[in-house]
């Protein structure tokens, strides 16, 4: 028997030995590499905030935290919880995930590099900027949604949620439209490149798409050198050309993160969140009455599947969180999508209510690292949503159990085939 034939019987095998011992000292198990966990991770949130709320994964390697006031205290805490996972002891599959995606991107920092390099890219993102942006939004959305040959059956997510992210993300950076179908490719295989459970064969596209970017992003820098525009690109080029201000290496890992980032997050808030109003059709209808309750709504979407479901930082010392004694060096990992769901915080947490006025959701994190383009993906959801309510009626799925991706941390649908009707004008 070969060696790779006997890991792949080993792993499963040593999994199960590890979560029938996690559930034996704490009457609950947490193993997102299970299809179970991650297509449904919500009862197994709720076993987790029940039974034992500052948990140990030994399959992780990391404590899970999974109540309201831990995930936000830990998010808010920079001093004492890093996001730099090259601080762990040990690093567990999660943190060799995040490494080959990210680094050494500013998400992956620490004061002063993290507050250096976030400011390079903040003024892009500020609400002023982002609102300018929005007659050209829905624009883009409209058009996409013309090439809809035929409402009665289509895949929202090949129809608007992919597209429409991209386009945006791709014009703020610089990017010719030609190219734009090929951003969407290396986007998805990168954001891969964050999930724990990446196979081998992933791991090596990731890369892949990794150099096949950098050398893409070379060109174009190249370009901005001598022709600047009124892009962003443009302007980190600016940045790296101060020498003090940003390097080569940084510049790379923005533009790499931007585009992830500023695609990712807003394709799954469109897709979770369309099927969350289909499979709540009475808030659907809701939303279709009182359409000025749309910047609530997409806030309340955001919070009942949140596009990202965990974060990780790394213990900077000694710490102790209702009587267990985390320790310096070791793995955290804070569920947002559990958070969300927290009964301590939002009243029946698992029922979708557009009208709430509750507590703010933690989809896009707290602290230093609060999602910079959190401003844009939320104008991209509401845009979207509102064309797809004024050009459509009677909308509904076309599949009992739509399929979601195999992602642990970035929760999002392959496909959503849906059907309509072109709305009647009043």
């Amino acid at each position: 028997m070969s060696s790779s034939v006997l890991r792949k019987i080993i792993k499963p095998v040593a999994i199960r030995a590890m979560v029938a011992r996690e559930w034996w000292q704490s009457g609950v198990t947490y193993n997102p590499l299970s299809p179970s966990v991650y297509t449904d991770p919500y009862p197994t949130y709720e076993r987790l905030r029940d039974k034992d709320p500052v948990h140990w994964s030994p399959l992780m390697d990391s404590w899970v935290f999974s109540r309201y006031k831990h995930v936000d205290g830990i998010l808010r805490d920079h001093k004492r919880f890093s996001n730099d996972t090259s601080k762990r002891g040990n690093p567990s599959h999660i943190d060799e995930s995040f490494d080959l995606a990210n680094q050494p991107s500013m998400l992956f920092r620490d004061p002063p590099d993290h507050t250096r390099l976030r400011a390079l890219v903040s003024r892009a993102f500020t609400p002023a900027v982002v609102e300018g942006l929005a007659g050209h939004i829905r624009a883009i959305a409209d058009d996409l949604l013309d090439q809809i040959d035929d409402p009665s059956a289509f895949d929202l997510m090949e129809a608007i949620a992919a597209p429409l992210p991209v386009i945006v993300i791709a014009e703020l950076l610089g990017v010719p439209t030609e190219d734009r179908p090929q951003f969407q490719i290396w986007s998805r295989h990168r954001a891969r490149g964050l999930e724990p459970n990446i196979t081998d064969q992933e791991r090596r596209l990731v890369t892949e798409a990794g150099k096949e970017l950098d050398a893409y992003f070379l060109g174009i820098i190249d370009q901005r050198r001598r022709e600047p525009q009124d892009d962003l690109i443009s302007g980190l080029v600016a940045a790296e050309e101060a020498e003090d201000k940003l390097s080569q290496a940084e510049l790379l890992a923005m533009l790499r993160l931007l585009l992830v980032a500023g695609n990712e997050t807003t394709t799954k808030l469109i897709g979770n969140g369309m099927l969350a109003l289909l499979r709540n059709p009475g808030q659907l209808e809701v939303l279709r009455q009182s359409p000025d309750l749309m910047p609530s709504a997409i806030e309340e979407l955001l919070r009942y599947d949140a596009p990202v479901q965990l974060d990780v930082r790394v213990a900077l010392e000694d710490v102790e969180f209702d009587g267990r004694d985390v320790k310096k060096g070791q793995g955290i990992m804070v569920l947002l999508g559990s958070a969300n769901r927290d009964p301590e915080v939002f009243s029946e947490p698992d029922r979708l209510d557009l009208t709430r006025q509750e507590a703010n959701h933690i989809s896009f994190g707290r602290g230093i690292h609060h999602c910079l383009g959190a401003s844009l993906a939320r104008l991209e959801g509401r845009l979207t949503f509102e064309a797809i309510m004024e050009r459509f009626a009677n909308i509904r799925m076309q599949m009992d159990r739509p399929v979601f991706r195999d992602n642990i941390i970035l929760r999002g649908l392959e496909v959503l085939p849906i059907s309509a009707r072109k709305a009647t004008l009043n």
